[in-house]
């Protein structure tokens, strides 16, 4: 009876899964680059979207079917901050779209339970959207100075770390 919503869901797991691997990617190499802000946003990101495994795989089980945690896509080799926060959007983008279809077709096949995990899957990829189109806002209208920004913060928290330890 709910084999359409499990397929879908194990389609969602893919996704998500592949933005968990992508996400902690771009965490690295922002962190490394020395932009604490974009790394934290990409970390808090791909742990949200763990969460989204979570739901789902606590949904695929409920409906008796199995979770197939296989990745999508092979974690793309991006290390520049503005081509990350553009993929990351239109990764974003694609989920909204999905979700959104795919709460419809569960809609269809009378599964109202299935449905709401998908929309309160949509709110959550909606508010991962607007972070990185807002942080791609902030590049455009303050330059690389933004970024610049965030690597002397790096430094003087890190400054003022070692100051501590030595105290």
């Amino acid at each position: 009876m709910y084999e359409k919503s499990i397929e879908l869901f194990n389609k969602a797991v893919a996704d998500e899964m592949t933005a968990v691997h992508q996400y902690m990617y771009f965490h690295f190499h922002c962190e490394d680059q020395g932009y604490e802000l974009l790394s934290n946003l990409f970390e808090r990101t791909a742990i949200e979207e763990m969460m989204h495994v979570e739901r789902i795989a606590d949904r695929v089980l409920f409906l008796g079917g199995d979770v197939d945690m296989a990745a999508s896509q092979e974690v793309k080799k991006v290390q520049d901050v503005k081509e990350m926060l553009a993929m990351a959007s239109k990764m974003e983008q694609s989920s909204i779209r999905d979700y959104n279809l795919w709460a419809n077709e569960c809609s269809a096949n009378a599964d109202s339970g299935s449905k709401k995990v998908f929309e309160a899957l949509v709110d959550d990829e909606e508010r991962h959207y607007d972070q990185y189109v807002t942080e791609m806002e902030n590049i455009e209208k303050f330059g690389e100075r933004y970024l610049a920004l965030q690597s002397i913060e790096r430094s003087k928290n890190l400054s003022a770390a070692a100051g501590a330890a030595e105290a």
